[in-house]
């Protein structure tokens, strides 16, 4: 007998509605290569959507807290360096280019050990990867950037991951920490600051 109607079937923890136009009398709506199909498809779009797979290769730097492999750009998680634009005051009070610093610092670090490899956590506003990164000898990397000086860790993304790591830095007054005191914030010149010299 015939029935028409709709059909649930589920597949991991997502229902599909398939038509009962024609359920011959084995009660598979369609045929069983048909449904393995649907059912592949649908496993693939789940895994996609929830975990990605590592990505590994030789990385470009872009600048002290990004890289790229492969072509996918990755922004590394829980960590902020500064820009490649960006100036820092060093342990006299003057200014040194603190972003192409990190940038090269990034850039030798990961030279020594290849390739990298990055474990995805998220995509951010800009559709990068966001990922903890490490080279082929394990050595995190986002850790490394803070334990450094490189880079401020993000402790709103990291549950403070790197606070021990930073206050190492910070104490040592190594990278962006040069001359900053005890509880101090490193001081950077923003593009703000640069348009108001610029007007002056």
């Amino acid at each position: 007998m015939m029935r028409m109607g709709m059909a649930a079937k589920t597949f991991g923890n997502r229902a599909l509605s398939l038509p009962r136009a024609a359920v011959p009398a084995c009660g598979c709506p369609w045929s069983c290569a048909t449904r393995s199909m649907v059912a592949l498809a649908l496993l693939i779009a789940t895994g996609n959507a929830h975990a990605s797979e590592p990505i590994v290769g030789d990385a470009i730097v872009i600048d002290g807290d990004t890289i790229e492999i492969a072509g996918e750009r990755i922004q590394l998680s829980g960590v902020d360096a500064p820009e490649g634009w960006q100036v820092c005051l060093d342990e006299t009070g003057a200014d040194y280019q603190c972003g192409k610093v990190s940038a090269r610092a990034l850039n030798i670090f990961l030279s020594a050990s290849r390739p990298t490899r990055c474990e995805i956590v998220a995509r951010d506003r800009y559709g990068r990867f966001v990922a903890t990164c490490f080279r082929a000898d394990g050595e995190d990397v986002n850790r490394w950037l803070v334990e450094t000086g490189n880079a401020l860790e993000r402790a709103n993304l990291n549950q403070g991951l790197y606070t021990a790591a930073q206050a190492m830095a910070q104490s040592a007054g190594i990278g962006i920490w040069r001359g900053q005191p005890q509880g101090g914030r490193p001081e950077r010149i923003t593009r703000e600051d640069l348009r108001t010299e610029d007007a002056q």
